[in-house]
């Protein structure tokens, strides 16, 4: 890799490949400007150099099409009465989640019903409305989402994936209970190093590793879950290589429902917004996922997955070649690169109000093509600015 001296950086610079503190953990995505507040934090942590495989891009200001998050217009889309029902779900989802936390931060004794009725709802959702649930998940809230959003979302993945391997519903709800659980103890973790943006120290490190091992406890000795539950939360951070952890278990020893959590919550925290990163657009993270050869994922569920999810995402943000910019509503398993879209920016430049765009399916307009992604976080922060 090669070695880019930071104080050589400047706000807006891109790389064509992505862009490592340490040549393991990543700093950007490829194509991605660096923010100030990023490069800010680079001299907090005392790092003068980082690493990549790609390119500095040149600046292209002079495109109007190259700087389009930074530069257009946006409105939320979820303005209809059924986005505005799913949200108010997921909203209330969300905060009875929060109080089972707290109640398990506190090791307050708790009767898993409540757990089991969110369960229950989510599913409900998916059932009725599963396309706008996921695009709201990966579209529709901008800003930095909390560990109860992520244990939502990571439920919502994993059951998606489940039905895709077709699941009976009674283990479909199992693993969506473990997917929303599966980080509970992280909740005994001390939150100093948690929260940390600094490097950890080994010590710190074993202290987070054991997140595994408190959830297990959680699950199935104060929630009095069954062992396939507890499972998944003690081996989702096993890896197919064997080289995970706690106990460095490989293949078809990690239980199935372990497997399909590790890709749901790998691919939830690639695409949600974290303190210590800006989140991957979803076309970039499935293309780090599918990049995985082998290593930390079974092959056949990320082949499901994928399936399911496709390669732009539903809720994705495209360019088209038409110079429109379009939100993925349906995906295409015998196309993948080729979804059906709709216009939220005419190429003019004119918004699309209540999202009532054309629909594009993209692999009957054989001219017309996704010539990029794009951050609708970045959209989404210009429009309330």
């Amino acid at each position: 890799m090669k070695i880019v001296q930071v104080k050589m950086l400047k706000e807006g610079d891109r790389f064509s490949r992505p862009v490592f503190i340490d040549g393991k953990n990543m700093f950007v995505s490829e194509n991605v400007p660096l923010r100030i507040k990023e490069l800010e934090r680079l001299e907090r942590w005392g790092i003068t150099a980082l690493h990549t495989e790609g390119e500095l891009l040149p600046n292209n200001s002079g495109n109007p099409q190259a700087d389009l998050s930074d530069s257009v217009s946006f409105v939320n889309y979820i303005n209809t009465p059924i986005h505005r029902e799913i949200l108010d779900t997921y909203r209330n989802l969300t905060t009875r989640f929060r109080e089972i936390q707290r109640n398990i931060e506190m090791q307050k004794p708790m009767d898993n019903g409540e757990i089991d009725k969110i369960v229950d709802t989510l599913f409900s959702v998916l059932a009725d409305h599963r396309d706008d649930l996921i695009q709201l998940i990966f579209f529709g809230l901008p800003g930095e989402s909390d560990s109860a959003q992520n244990a939502l979302n990571c439920a919502v993945l994993s059951g998606i994936i489940g039905a895709g391997q077709n699941m009976i519903q009674h283990k479909l709800l199992q693993l969506a209970t473990g997917a929303l659980l599966h980080d509970v103890g992280m909740l005994r973790v001390p939150k100093e190093i948690v929260g940390k943006t600094g490097k950890l120290d080994q010590t710190e490190i074993g202290k987070i590793k054991a997140h595994t091992i408190h959830s297990y406890k959680i699950i199935t000795r104060e929630l009095k879950y069954p062992e396939e539950i507890g499972l998944i939360a003690l081996q989702h951070h096993e890896r197919w290589d064997g080289e995970g952890y706690p106990k460095k278990l490989s293949g078809r020893q990690i239980s199935f429902f372990a497997r399909i959590v590790a890709v749901a919550d790998a691919f939830e925290a690639m695409v949600s917004d974290r303190p210590y990163r800006d989140s991957m657009i979803g076309y970039t993270a499935m293309r780090s996922i599918l990049g995985d050869n082998g290593r930390r994922f079974d092959p056949e569920i990320l082949r499901v997955f994928i399936k399911c999810m496709g390669i732009y995402p539903l809720g994705s943000i495209v360019l088209l070649s038409s110079s429109c910019v379009c939100r993925v509503v349906e995906n295409n398993p015998e196309a993948p690169l080729r979804p059906k879209v709709k216009i939220m920016i005419n190429k003019d430049g004119s918004m699309v109000e209540n999202d009532r765009g054309e629909i594009i399916d993209l692999n009957i307009s054989k001219k017309i093509f996704i010539a990029r992604a794009v951050d609708p976080k970045s959209l989404a922060k210009t429009a309330s600015e």
